[in-house]
């Protein structure tokens, strides 16, 4: 009965863990094609260069992946097929252990993106958790005889329910944007206010004299010490943007973008761009034009790219240029749209929901 009852905890522990990963993902599949992107890039620059030809098609990757987690752990609690779940967690976890040990070790990847944006664990506390799960599975792989050999009908039912829940929410996800933004350019986030440190950013000081080290919240006046570091005591008072950007030959339009009303166009690859709503954005800057609000696009291109498309589409406005990364972040939509006023974030929306240029105007009215 102990052993039933331990191995019953256990079960839960790491079914929980990887149902709550996966749905935080399923959530936004977009960004975890974005997270393996990062990893293969890394891959095939260090270990072998075949990596790079799975970035083509990170997003299905990431679907999968994310799914998996969900339904794993389903099949786990419920005891569905019990030896080729822990098998293939015991696969996934070995897997996930590499990734989160060589971004630590190395400082490739620093945030594994192990439960999206929602919680943010820095490399090594990414690589103990999966190795604890690692611990946990192993105790499941070892005792798998003694896990359940049938399951009702119901547990199988539940499991298929789940399978399709998850790859239906994750398209949906795909084809609209996250149903819950955790990043830093949500819709109510003023994002010149997250840009600066939440509170005054407090350090301690590390220094030497014969052999000692000794630790100051001041900086010491003493020119015996010998300075050895300096360590920030709060990160949470961090700014949560550090690297927005947005410019063009004229110069930098950060702080300009943060005036009055704003529509951005956003495109984070001329490339991969999907031109499937571009009629509809074109109607948009058109009925926008000479409005109180200023369309304004913002591409992670060079200045030549975004001056022939913006020649292409008619389209006589502010043209700006910023980092891939950081568009992004902003929205999970290529091309997608975000609304403004005084840096405030009203609305956000992926191009298959362009807005009607009267949507947009209510969001001010607000």
């Amino acid at each position: 009965m102990f052993k039933q009852g331990f191995l019953w905890v256990i079960r839960f522990i790491v079914g929980g863990l990887f149902i709550f990963s996966g749905l935080i993902k399923v959530n936004d599949p977009v960004g975890t094609a974005i997270k393996l992107e990062e990893y293969f890039d890394v891959f095939s620059n260090d270990i072998a260069g075949f990596f790079y030809y799975f970035k083509p098609i990170a997003l299905e990757l990431g679907v999968f992946l994310v799914v998996l987690e969900v339904v794993l752990g389903i099949m786990l609690i419920l005891g569905v097929k019990s030896r080729f779940t822990v098998w293939a967690l015991s696969l996934m976890i070995l897997f996930f252990t590499f990734l989160t040990f060589y971004s630590a070790y190395f400082n490739k990847v620093t945030d594994c993106g192990c439960f999206g944006d929602a919680i943010k664990l820095t490399p090594w506390e990414s690589f103990y958790k999966d190795l604890i799960l690692l611990v946990l599975i192993s105790i499941l792989f070892l005792f798998q005889m003694d896990l359940p050999k049938t399951s009702p009908n119901w547990a199988k039912g539940l499991t298929l329910v789940a399978l399709v829940m998850s790859l239906v929410l994750a398209v949906l996800a795909i084809r609209n944007l996250p149903f819950i933004d955790f990043r830093a350019y949500k819709v109510g986030v003023n994002i010149p206010r997250n840009m600066q440190p939440s509170s005054p950013l407090l350090y301690s000081y590390v220094m030497k004299k014969d052999g000692e080290l000794q630790t100051f919240d001041q900086y010491p006046a003493d020119e015996s010490l010998e300075f050895v570091e300096m360590n920030l005591k709060n990160p949470d008072a961090l700014p949560k943007i550090s690297d927005f950007a947005v410019w063009n030959a004229d110069g930098d339009y950060s702080e300009e973008i943060f005036t009055g009303n704003k529509l951005l166009i956003l495109v984070s690859s001329m490339a991969k761009m999907s031109d499937s709503n571009l009629d509809r954005i074109d109607q948009l800057v058109q009925s926008l034009t000479g409005s109180p609000v200023q369309p304004v696009f913002v591409a992670a291109a060079s200045e030549e790219e975004i001056r022939n498309f913006i020649k292409s589409r008619g389209w006589d406005i502010l043209s700006l240029q910023a980092d891939a990364t950081v568009v992004k972040t902003m929205i999970r939509s290529n091309p997608g749209i975000l609304v403004l006023k005084v840096g405030t974030v009203l609305g956000k929306y992926h191009h298959n929901n362009t807005p009607e240029p009267g949507e947009i105007l209510d969001l001010y009215m607000k």
